[in-house]
């Protein structure tokens, strides 16, 4: 493969011929709404590298000397425009066009659901179990990506099944997926929409100008002072979903005297409760540009972005919980002086900079080079509190007093738990729980403080505290993306990239709850069994912490990553090719400020440096059949850093790296044919994917442990699972169809199957035993992959008026979405008591229903969008409503098993009860949920 692309190659200039024809054109570009110029169009001549952008009066010129004579198609593109494609001949003469007017592309409003659909995904849980690739595909028209971004999003669908790890996001060229789990931070620069609507999608492994991108698409966003049309836009939204109003400003000044260009946009999004109950939302963003053209060939521009937002998070529920309490329902909060207060906040403040420089070498080469830092934290809110069992061995601290879990939700406070014995129920005692969950439910904050001033009373520190997760970061990343059109048919795009982070990680108390000092133990951590707590650090011993100071765990990690991209793109009128390599360095390093009670040796200090070096190639290739018809091709290998959460095993007690730390294996295709006419467009895609040498790191409670000296009840574990591979293919396919001039119908379908395709290796790590319990291969082959419906379908209709108001509406159905199966209960511990013996009452037909894969429901939603526009003089005003899920449909968009039972007697006991103690937990999709945006341009 890859020498035959190098013989293309040599071979393009000899296809290149000179001929007396020529291609010279000018025109200017206008809303066809608003008839107001349209800076930043792009304009390009299908089978030519070549393109120019308009100016900020919307005028063009495009050039091309020495063509063959004949018949060319003039692309026009712009973000939230639609498509123009205009049949134009090679000529001696220069050609004027009039004024083209693009029409806006209706469905472009629709970021703002699947916008929505991010912050309601990032409320869910703190591992972010749904997090998925729909955010970097905002920008595109295909319908397959559209339906993937808007309808299917809401449902937590994942585009090829891959995680937003597997995609990149870029702000003016630069990378912004964190080095912890190689995920972007959509809530570093949230709330913007205004100014985030110039972007550049680059799907799957295509090619990509500014760096090699990701497995999922790339996506380049633009905000670029000189980019923005100039004028004003002012907007009121309201929604029943993560938030229930918002208010956003925008400000465009266009070319200034001297060649000055400034932007400024500010939102506030707010909710005292979202559609889940107790999910404070508290969110304001500032963007600032700022544009200097030096002259015509040289431009600096300076960007600021800050977006402070609080967040109350939901939990997911068990089957019992949700019968007594419905969808809706969230443990996290409850009323403090009548107000709304959730335990389990998530805060992000992490403002960044950016300078950018733009610089023309000539007329056919150009570098930017670009510069970011961005600094502050990310906290993740928790109630904390000394046990159940707290033990007095200092006569210089004394506490006798102890706390219990405070979710309302604890197994020990359901019905379930009362009877769980089938020869002595307690329906009593049940009764009593069922009331007084379904009564209240709710966290009793009057109930922590009132703790707190008992213990006070009796001399004793607090019981109970609100932690704080910080992490700490400051970012420097620098780039430089070069651009060369070497002829007509053949550019070069090379860049080099610099990222460096540090981040700070600690335990941090939020508040003490009416107390004034809180111990620096855990009472849950020893692995020697004399039920001594442990300290934090050593050298410390029983600190007592005030509000505001770090406590529990104290690290850095520092992170450095830089990598190389070259590419090289052919186009003529019947091929498009492309060859891009990479070349990439990672390193981790973990520094410990604690000495902790338990790793004494190996808590302090540097870490040892985990370094590994990734390179990749993929090529493509266009064949056109026709001016209608292509057929796509594109493959590639590469490797992939984990993110340095999968590299630590447990980095807030020790140094301990992952054995054996390897990239991931990447391999990729996909064979697509597409057809596009004026009346009916469509894309088929089949797609393959393997992915080798995963490592996940996982935290949750476990019994039935074996492999010990002595039997251990409950141990809180690390578990590692390294050498995973995962396949995933399917097919995609979109098509819309122009009935009329007014009436467009589309239908769109994700099909894939994404599973586990290897056994991996499973190891636990805790602080209830010492070293290592290696439990072999985890048998999970050929069970599915978790992550929403693997199929996904769609048919919908659109009506546009020439009066300037649309609707559209859409029926869609999902399928095959599967729980998220507990790895530790699919190991030899599962049949092997605590002692090492077999279990003698293994029974293996009740063990494989036992370790059955739960296959959730299929469902349907049906959703509806639509919008008006008027002209006030020379303002416009513009109406945009969205309804999702009309028929307020109930379904599970995910769950995982608990992992607490691992041992076939203990899951086996527990599932035969009506109620188990320690079942599947589930998150349920939202019901019917509007969305309404109003907003005044000018």
């Amino acid at each position: 493969m890859n020498i035959k692309h190098i013989l293309v190659f040599a071979a393009m200039p000899l296809c290149m011929f000179v001929n007396g024809q020529q291609i010279d054109i000018e025109g200017r570009f206008a809303d066809a709404f608003t008839e107001v110029p349209l800076p930043q169009v792009k304009v390009s001549i299908e089978g030519f590298v070549s393109e120019v952008f308009s100016d900020s009066d919307g005028f063009f010129h495009l050039e091309l000397e020495e063509v063959p004579s004949g018949e060319y198609i003039l692309k026009i593109e712009k973000p939230g425009y639609l498509l123009k494609r205009i049949p134009i001949r090679s000529s001696p003469e220069k050609r004027s066009l009039a004024v083209v007017q693009l029409q806006a592309d209706l469905s472009f409003e629709q970021n703002q659901n699947a916008t929505i659909s991010l912050s309601d995904a990032e409320l869910l849980s703190e591992e972010t179990e749904f997090d998925n690739i729909s955010g970097i595909l905002q920008s595109s028209r295909d319908v397959y990506f559209n339906a993937a971004a808007f309808d299917f999003g809401q449902t937590f669908y994942r585009p090829r099944g891959l995680g937003s790890e597997y995609g990149k996001v870029l702000i003016n060229g630069i990378e912004m997926n964190q080095a912890f789990d190689g995920r972007p931070q959509w809530n570093s620069w949230g709330g913007l929409n205004d100014v985030q609507r110039n972007q550049i999608f680059n799907p799957g492994i295509t090619e990509n100008d500014f760096q090699f991108g990701g497995l999922g698409g790339t996506t380049n966003i633009i905000m670029r002072a000189s980019k923005y049309q100039k004028g004003g836009r002012i907007s009121a939204s309201a929604s029943n979903r993560s938030y229930t109003g918002r208010l956003m400003a925008t400000y465009a000044s266009g070319e200034e005297k001297n060649g000055w260009y400034y932007v400024f946009s500010a939102s506030r999004r707010y909710a005292e409760e979202g559609y889940v109950e107790g999910t404070v939302y508290d969110a304001n963003s500032i963007f600032v540009s700022v544009e200097k053209k030096i002259n015509d060939n040289h431009s600096l521009n300076l960007s600021v972005v800050y977006t402070p937002n609080r967040r109350g998070k939901t939990a997911a529920l068990t089957q019992e919980v949700f019968d007594l309490k419905g969808r809706k329902y969230n443990p996290y909060w409850g009323y403090q002086d009548n107000e709304i207060r959730n335990s389990r906040m998530r805060e992000i403040n992490q403002p960044f900079f950016q300078l950018n420089h733009f610089l023309k070498l000539g007329e056919k080469a150009s570098l930017n080079t670009n510069l970011m830092y961005q600094f502050g934290e990310i906290s993740n809110s928790r109630i904390d509190y000394l046990g159940a069992s707290a033990v007095e061995f200092n006569n210089q601290v004394s506490y006798t007093a102890s706390g219990e879990n405070p979710d309302p939700t604890y197994y020990q406070k359901l019905p379930s738990y009362f009877l769980r014995f089938s020869d002595n129920p307690k329906y009593e005692v049940a009764w009593r729980a069922q009331k007084d969950i379904m009564e209240k439910g709710r966290l009793d904050w009057n109930a922590l403080y009132s703790a707190n001033a008992q213990a006070g009373e009796n001399g004793m520190n607090s019981i109970y505290a609100l932690a704080e997760d910080v992490n700490y970061d400051h970012r420097l990343g620098a780039n430089s993306i070069f651009e060369y059109v070497i002829n007509d048919h053949l550019k070069l795009n090379s860049s080099l990239s610099f990222y460096k982070l540090k981040t700070e990680n600690f335990g941090r108390i939020k508040d003490l709850l009416g107390g004034k000092y809180f111990l620096d133990i855990d009472v849950f951590a020893n692995n020697d069994g004399s039920g001594i707590p442990n300290q934090s650090d050593l050298n410390h011993f029983n600190r007592l912490v005030s509000e505001g100071e770090h406590y529990k765990y104290d690290y850095e990690v520092e992170s450095v990553n830089s990598e190389f991209f070259s590419q090289l793109q052919y186009e003529n009128r019947k091929w498009e090719l492309f060859i891009s390599g990479k070349i990439a360095q990672t390193s981790y390093q973990r520094f410990g400020n604690y000495q902790n009670g338990l790793y004494p040796e190996t808590s302090l200090d540097w870490s040892k440096k985990l370094g590994l070096t990734d390179f990749g190639m993929k090529s493509g290739a266009v064949y056109k059949i026709s001016d209608r018809q292509n057929i796509e091709f594109n493959a590639g290998y590469f490797t992939k850093t984990p993110g340095f959460k999968n590299a630590f095993v447990n980095p807030r007690q020790n140094n301990f790296t992952v054995p054996r730390f390897t990239s991931e294996k990447i391999l990729s295709s996909d064979l697509s044919y597409r057809y596009r006419s004026s009346a009916f467009n469509t894309r088929i895609t089949g797609f393959y994917t393997n992915i080798k040498d995963i490592t996940e790191i996982s935290y949750y409670y476990a019994e039935g442990l074996s492999g010990l000296e002595r039997e251990t009840t409950t141990a809180f574990v690390q578990e590692v699972l390294s050498g995973m591979d995962k396949r995933y293919y399917g097919l995609e396919f979109g098509a819309e169809y122009q009935l009329s001039s007014t009436i467009k119908i589309k239908s769109a379908a994700g099909l894939g199957e994404y599973f586990y395709s290897n056994n991996p290796n499973l190891m636990l790590t805790s602080a209830a035993f010492e070293g290592v319990l290696d439990y072999g291969k985890t048998y999970l082959k050929n069970y599915r992959l978790p992550g929403g419906p693997q199929t996904a379908t769609q048919l919908g209709l659109e009506y546009r008026d020439p009066d300037f108001w649309w609707f559209g509406t859409s029926l869609n159905y999902f399928a095959n979405a599967f729980i998220d199966i507990n790895p530790l209960s699919r190991t030899a511990n599962f049949q092997i008591d605590f002692d090492n013996q077999p279990l003698l009452d293994y029974d293996p037909e009740i063990a494989s229903e036992l370790l059955k894969q739960e296959k959730f429901d299929d469902y349907f939603i049906w959703n509806a969008i639509g919008g008006k526009s008027w002209r006030i003089k020379d303002k416009y005003l513009g109406l945009f409503a969205s309804l999702n899920n009309i028929l307020n449909t109930l379904y599970k968009s995910g769950g995982y098993e608990q992992a607490r039972n691992s041992n076939y007697r203990e899951l086996e006991e527990d599932t035969d009860r009506e109620y188990p103690l320690f079942p599947a937990k589930y998150w349920y999709g939202q019901g019917t949920s509007f969305f309404i945006n109003l907003n005044l341009r000018f």
